[in-house]
């Protein structure tokens, strides 16, 4: 059964500050249609200008996921964008008066509630998600830091992470299935060292940071001028180390709560995919920078797989129609039989598959030093696919021949070899009528389309 995809039944608000800017910012998330994705809107700006949630747009991540088009800059959208990856929910339109959502307690936990207080609406459109079929991976040889992508049956993440500090050490988090998101993960808050802390209080880069958005643990000794410096960013009177190693005032929902939050940042992150994912992640110290440069690298595959528009079938389920079956209902045989197996068949649509061997005939004279599987063939194995199609109509097939009428836009991209496996799919450009078939037809081999071609055919019955 398909999955359909989500939004939110009514819009919904939140107010608050930036934790870099210091801005006070109302956020307003919106419903949006089906496809549409997420994507942000700056309504403070002259024509709302929208940017869309695309790791493409990342231009920097030093705190935090930072995208930019045209000029206009959205800051820190992670916490947000895993609120909506861990509610299911695929379309959503995000508006702010100002570059950055609010920062809250630093987790997703308020967006989550915004989000679930809207409704979570059903849409007629059933969802893009992309199917890992084999293993993905990048490395910051620098850093160290590596994200793994392989398959699995749902969208699953785990991280581990090590920072070298005593107080911090190594932790890991895990998150078995996405529906776990809010209770596991989504209050977990963002961190940050003493020694970052002190770096960007310098510079005055935390104008909205205080003891209830940030974990902060002191990795140094906290000197009188340190403790003051934070007292005022902070507008605290005192300011302590608890015997956990965190400033005080702030209680840690989980003893790991720091890689809890960095999987909620791998989650935000990865939803500038653009799409649901099916698979395993594995990110070993993950940080917004290797988040987004994986988040690209999965984009570029996913965008070169649908430029390719390549169908993945399993061939090791047993076959819709086996070759028997196919000589029952087609008049061709051996060497002109082309196909050996119908994988699927409906009234508009029909794959099959052939298994390109160097027994092959047509490769005794076919450049027989370098053998390649003549072009007009692969237009005859989409053809006799067709006539499958075609045949199906008919209730006694074995009856009827089908014959060419035409072929038109044929294009051959990649060479045919000996070892491959043809994979055909054929499609119905317009109905069935008077027995004449006009179809749009496929052909792929290694993960590559092939062959290309809209062919029109007719049936007619034997004489």
């Amino acid at each position: 059964m398909s999955k359909k995809q989500k939004t939110i039944q009514r819009e919904v608000s939140l107010s608050g500050v930036g934790i870099h800017t210091g801005n006070t910012v109302k956020m307003t998330i919106k419903p949006a249609p089906v496809n549409h994705g997420f994507a942000f809107s700056r309504i403070d700006l002259e024509g709302a200008p929208i940017i869309e949630a695309k790791a493409e747009y990342v231009v920097n991540t030093q705190r935090g996921t930072n995208l930019e088009r045209n000029g206009v800059q959205i800051q820190t959208s992670e916490h947000v964008l895993a609120a909506a990856v861990g509610l299911d929910i695929d379309n959503l339109l995000i508006e702010l008066d100002s570059s950055e959502p609010p920062i809250m307690d630093g987790s997703s936990k308020y967006f989550v509630e915004a989000l679930e207080s809207a409704g979570i609406q059903e849409q007629d459109a059933d969802i893009e998600e992309y199917v890992v079929k084999e293993i993905i991976s990048f490395k910051d040889e620098v850093t160290g830091s590596e994200i793994i992508l392989m398959p699995s049956d749902e969208y699953q993440v785990t991280t581990m992470v090590d920072f070298g500090t005593k107080i911090l050490g190594t932790q890991n988090a895990n998150l078995e299935r996405i529906s776990d998101f809010k209770e596991e993960i989504a209050d977990a808050r963002t961190f940050s060292f003493l020694h970052e802390i002190e770096m960007l209080l310098e510079h005055d880069l935390i104008k909205g940071g205080d003891l209830n958005n940030a974990i902060v643990y002191v990795d140094k000794e906290l000197s009188a001028a340190t403790m003051e410096k934070l007292k005022t960013a902070f507008k605290k009177d005192d300011i302590a180390v608890k015997p956990n190693g965190i400033l005080d005032n702030l209680t840690l929902h989980w003893a790991n709560e720091a890689a809890r939050h960095k999987l909620l940042d791998v989650i935000g992150d990865l939803a500038l995919v653009g799409m649901r994912i099916k698979g395993k992640v594995i990110a070993n110290k993950p940080g917004h920078l290797v988040n987004t440069t994986f988040a690209k690298k999965l984009a570029k595959i996913i965008k070169q797989e649908k430029r390719n528009n390549v169908p993945q079938y399993d061939l090791n389920l047993p076959p819709l129609m086996d070759i028997h079956q196919i000589m029952d209902v087609l008049p061709h045989r051996p060497p002109f039989l082309l196909i050996d197996r119908i994988i699927e068949l409906s009234d508009t649509h029909v794959v099959g598959m052939k298994n390109v061997t160097m027994n092959e005939n047509f490769f005794v004279g076919h450049f027989p030093g370098s053998p390649v599987m003549p072009g007009v063939l692969q237009v005859e194995a989409m053809a006799q696919c067709g006539g499958v199609l075609v045949l199906h109509t008919v209730p006694d097939p074995e009856n009827y021949l089908t014959y060419f009428m035409k072929m038109d836009k044929v294009k051959f991209k990649q060479k045919v070899l000996p070892g491959d496996t043809l994979t055909f799919k054929c499609e119905l450009i317009t109905p069935i009528r008077r027995g004449i078939c006009h179809m749009q037809a496929y052909a792929y081999a290694n993960g590559k389309i092939v062959a290309e071609a809209e062919l029109m055919a007719q049936i007619a019955r034997k004489k």
